[in-house]
């Protein structure tokens, strides 16, 4: 699939490689399924917009601990499956709003995956970190090795 792009690291490099698939032919059924493969083969997933100053503290914070991250950039992936990831990232996130509402796709990111699964956004991962449940939780995921 051409068109999903990662990058290995928060740190701010211009290196990307295209989501290697094992079968050329084979190909994503939907949004969430990209999700879930794609947590389940790193340690930390960060899905983001480059844009967002919320996604850039996500990327730097776990930068400044070591963790080598793979980011996501949904701005950068081709619309279609950009639109899938971001309704399924939407829906595993849940109601954010009053009355049961679903939260919107936008708000869903930036979207933290630690050992598969999903830690959160800005808010749940600086709760972590004050918390100090943070780091054994990347140590466990085998994200960070000190």
């Amino acid at each position: 699939m051409q068109g999903l792009h990662y990058r290995r690291g928060a740190a701010e490099t211009k290196r990307r490689a295209g989501l290697q698939l094992r079968n050329p032919a084979e190909r994503f059924e939907s949004g969430a399924e990209a999700v879930e493969r794609l947590a389940a083969e790193n340690a930390v997933l960060i899905f983001s917009v480059t844009s967002c100053c919320m996604c850039h503290v996500v990327k730097r914070l776990l930068c400044s601990l070591g963790v080598n991250s793979v980011v996501c950039e949904l701005d950068e992936v081709e619309e279609g499956l950009s639109g899938d990831i971001r309704r399924a990232l939407a829906s595993m996130v849940g109601g954010g709003g009053s009355g049961g509402e679903k939260m919107s796709a936008a708000a869903a990111l930036p979207a933290v995956f630690v050992g598969g699964k999903l830690l959160g956004g800005l808010d749940r991962l600086m709760a972590a970190h004050i918390s100090g449940e943070l780091v054994p939780s990347l140590k466990e995921a085998g994200a960070l090795w000190l």
